[in-house]
């Protein structure tokens, strides 16, 4: 069942992440270019390439989260039982639960503001509310996986990306 959800994640949110990446990257060699051989950058392109880093960002969380490859305060754990290890993981996995879904609630009623008020990008004017949207359902994403951690004990992922 883990390898199924780890699938679905590498599917969804880290094919979304590089794809944005993905566009973010020839975006770039576009407006470099125009600005090089033709005096014109791409109208819009510091808006798309904020937007664009957003999705990668929060895209990438989820699999973040499912990987344990967060940056990691451990010089106790050599003191450390592994008992107490197992216990700590699911308290720290339970915070961070609990923390991520605060966060996506308090985005998500964030966007709802920015819908009720038209809020629009400056320069394309496209509506800034799709993008916090976004943005709250990826952290409600990791919010599910870090509670998953709670239950379950995390997959361990090799280097090489496949769990052990």
């Amino acid at each position: 069942m883990l390898a199924s959800l780890e699938r679905l994640l590498r599917w969804t949110t880290g094919l979304l992440a590089a794809a944005a990446l993905f566009a973010i990257m020839w975006l770039t060699v576009v407006d470099v270019s125009g600005r090089r051989f033709f005096s014109q950058s791409v109208p819009g392109g510091l808006e798309l390439t904020e937007i664009l880093m957003v999705v990668v960002i929060f895209g990438a969380m989820p699999l973040v989260s499912w990987r344990n490859e967060h940056v990691v305060f451990d010089s106790l754990d050599a003191f450390l039982g592994d008992r107490i290890k197992a216990v700590q993981a699911r308290v720290v996995h339970l915070i961070c639960a609990a923390t991520f879904a605060l966060l996506g609630w308090l985005l998500h009623t964030r966007a709802q503001r920015f819908a009720e008020y038209g809020d629009t990008t400056v320069y394309l004017q496209w509506s800034i509310a799709p993008v916090a949207w976004l943005m709250a359902g990826l952290l409600a994403v990791t919010a599910l996986v870090h509670l998953l951690f709670v239950f379950v004990q995390a997959p361990d992922v090799r280097r090489s990306g496949e769990p052990t």
